[in-house]
């Protein structure tokens, strides 16, 4: 045995560096040498022998170090029970602190805070009622647990507040945290930055840090880079958190110059490999650049990407329509690597399935009941319900509403939405009514939808009304996309002289978007010349957009002016401006079969064809007549049959077609097109309908038009 003291106190000298950087090699070595009696029993070797396999992350060792005790005292079952608590196992943390003999106030915090890191606020509460049962004092770190196991409850987030002030612990910097991170969670921002601002002269690292991830996570992105600045000049410690939040920075503010040049920072100072960072990058990339081989870039550099990081690049692939297909395979990479998906993993793919088809939707909905998603249902559920109104199956998605346990503001916006999209304006607002008698407050997005409600069924007054409502009730100041939903409606009616008064009065530029919805109006009516000062304000804004240059030479086109016609192309050309190719796609037997105008090369078409050309006869017969304006070419350069067969080869009549061939008699069809569909197909299809006896349900870039016995939902009116 070793009997020289010096010797002893070198050994635990030794222990505890090996404790301190987490050296289990040579902390075996010693603890070898302590079973075998070479030294001393010791109560402080025992609980530093616990302590440094628990952060060594070895449970099992600390819990058999903990048996080989001769006489646990508190402090061994407190080591023990923090390494419970750090890998959350809660059950295995509760039974050791039930035999704790005497627990003292580090056995009540360690526990609260366990509770508090799995949400389980009932159970902290539970603790800290016990604790002031048998009179224990509570200290700084008691609230900081019990305030974040109390984070999605504001109400008893302001009670711990005020019990923080009335105790005098709110000057303890733990406690502000909590209080900081819990307000900003909750989404209240000028909350966390009164407590951030009256902290004073005892704000730490962590403070400033909290503060930084608030303003990111409220897009407030101006303020995350100043406070971040200070930081630097104050030369205080950044965690990987900050730097992400500085990224959520740089993308709310659509900066991506300023993201290129954090990003070189952080590949000098090696954090660029961490995961929770790469996820801010990817999200920086695919929102402000928009190109997702950067985002596979900043991917690939991580050694050990985490399941958010795999989320993170599901959710860039999901927020463009041409990426759908990547999005699904990378769900499906996920779970080949081991990975199980969560409930934002099925949110990004069921947005993604969205764009792709109505059955894969259905596939990933079964994936969801089959392994029980618990944590967030209610946000699976609701992309569901958004999912099956955009693939045009509006009872499915109504169906799902009305069993889900709970609703809450997503939810009604999802399904006011898809009512609005697919033209049941009634619907809607009847469903906007309940949401403000059951006390669930909308947004400015539920706004959005029922505006767009009220503009696809002419719905002036109504559309006014609510537009007054957003600030007059609920202190919503209208941004561009409101203004630009009482435009279209305006637009719709006819009534242009007020959609352009509106614009004028705007308390701010109205954008592409607002003079948008008036040139598109401007097209409805034929007013050629508020057309063309809409057109030129929008092309002022995007020079590069085809939009304005595409409706402004359809316009003089259907006026049969076309050497404007001539100069807009040439203007295209000239400035590099590519128009958007239009297609239409649609799902047979869990195919999808995509065609274009024109279309040569499927494997069908020449079946396609003769079946327009026989439809087309019947068509005639029952009343229609082709409308040749939408061909846009000038009469001396082709006959009208030959701009009649180009208007019966247009991709949404095409993919009308392949499905009425492909599917059983009484089946309905679903055709997506990435356009409006236009005029002709439009009356086309209403004829199509009535003598194939089918129910055809179009969905464009615009909303769903429900093809039934010769009539549309949209009443002509969209």
């Amino acid at each position: 045995m070793i009997q020289n003291s010096w010797t002893l106190q070198t050994f635990r000298q030794v222990l505890k560096t090996c404790v301190g950087r987490r050296d289990l090699v040579t902390g075996k070595s010693l603890h070898a040498l302590y079973l075998k009696n070479l030294v001393p029993f010791s109560a402080y070797l025992s609980n530093h022998f616990i302590l440094l396999y628990s952060k060594c992350g070895c449970l099992s060792a600390a819990h058999h170090a903990f048996n080989q005790t001769q006489h646990a005292n508190v402090f061994s079952f407190n080591v023990l029970l923090a390494a419970y608590a750090r890998q959350l196992r809660i059950a295995s943390a509760r039974q050791l602190f039930d035999q704790i003999p005497q627990p003292d106030l580090v056995s009540y915090n360690t526990l609260i805070s366990a509770y508090a890191d799995c949400g389980d606020t009932e159970s902290a509460l539970s603790l800290f009622k016990d604790m002031r049962e048998k009179r224990f004092d509570t200290d700084g770190f008691t609230l900081s647990g019990l305030i974040t196991a109390s984070s999605n409850n504001l109400c008893l987030i302001k009670q711990l507040h005020c019990l923080a002030i009335y105790c005098g612990f709110d000057h303890y910097a733990s406690v502000n945290n909590s209080l900081l991170t819990c307000y900003s969670r909750n989404g209240f921002l000028d909350e966390a930055k009164r407590v951030f601002y009256e902290m004073g002269e005892i704000k730490d690292e962590v403070s400033w840090n909290s503060m930084v991830v608030a303003y990111g996570q409220h897009r407030e992105g101006l303020e995350a880079l100043q406070l971040f600045q200070e930081m630097v000049s104050l030369q205080l410690g950044l965690d990987m958190y900050t730097l992400a939040s500085i990224l959520t920075a740089f993308t709310s503010l659509e900066d991506l110059v300023g993201g290129l040049q954090f990003h070189a920072h952080l590949i000098k100072s090696g954090f660029h490999q961490n995961s929770h960072i790469g996820s801010g990058l990817i999200d920086l990339y695919a929102k402000c650049s928009g190109d997702m081989r950067d985002c596979m870039k900043v991917f690939e550099e991580i050694p050990q990407p985490d399941l958010v990081l795999w989320n993170t690049m599901i959710s860039g692939y999901s927020q463009k329509e041409e990426y759908s297909d990547q999005a699904l395979g990378c769900f499906k990479k996920l779970n080949r690597v081991g990975y199980h998906p969560d409930d934002c993993s099925f949110v990004c793919v069921i947005s993604a399935c969205s764009n792709l088809s109505p059955s894969l939707g259905k596939q990933i909905h079964a994936l969801t009941i089959k392994i029980e998603i618990r944590s967030n249902r209610i946000s699976v559920n609701n992309a569901l319900v958004a999912m099956y109104s955009k693939c045009g199956n509006l009872e499915d998605a109504r169906r799902l509403f009305d069993r889900m346990p709970e609703h809450n503001t997503v939810s009604l916006n999802s399904m006011i939405a898809g009512y609005a999209q697919h033209g049941i304006g009634m619907e809607a607002l009847r469903l906007f009514e309940w949401m403000l008698e059951t006390n669930i407050p909308p947004t400015n997005i539920t706004f959005v939808s029922v505006l767009s409600a009220c503009a696809h069924t002419g719905k002036v007054a109504e559309g006014q009304k609510y537009f007054s409502m957003m600030k007059d009730m609920f202190g919503f100041e209208p941004e561009g996309e409101h203004y630009s939903c009482m435009i279209d409606l305006l637009g719709r009616a006819g009534k242009l002289t007020d959609a352009e008064r509106l614009i004028e009065a705007m308390p701010f530029n109205p954008g592409s978007i607002g003079w948008g919805s008036l040139l598109r109006a401007c097209r409805t009516h034929g007013n050629m010349d508020l057309a063309l000062k809409a057109a030129n304000h929008f092309l002022q804004l995007e020079p590069s957009n085809a939009v304005p240059y595409v409706m402004l030479a359809n316009i003089y086109a259907a006026s049969g002016k076309w050497e404007e016609v001539a100069t807009i192309r040439r203007l295209m050309r000239d400035r590099g401006v590519q128009k958007k190719p239009g297609f239409s796609w649609i799902e047979v037997k869990k195919q999808m079969h995509v065609f274009v105008a024109e279309d040569g090369s499927h494997p069908m078409i020449k079946e396609i064809h003769n079946y327009l050309e026989e439809m087309s006869r019947k068509m005639k017969q029952a009343g229609y007549v082709p409308d040749v304006r939408w061909a846009l070419v000038k009469d001396d350069e082709i006959g009208h049959g030959e701009k009649e067969k180009r208007l019966v080869h247009h991709s949404e009549k095409l993919a009308v077609a392949f499905g009425l061939l492909s599917t059983s008699y009484g089946e309905p069809i679903l055709v997506m097109k990435n356009l409006r569909i236009c005029g002709d197909c439009h009356n086309a299809i209403k004829f199509i309908s009535a003598i194939a006896g089918r129910e055809i349900t179009v969905r464009d870039t615009y909303r769903f038009h429900c093809f039934k016995d010769g009539r549309c939902s949209c009443g002509d009116y969209w």
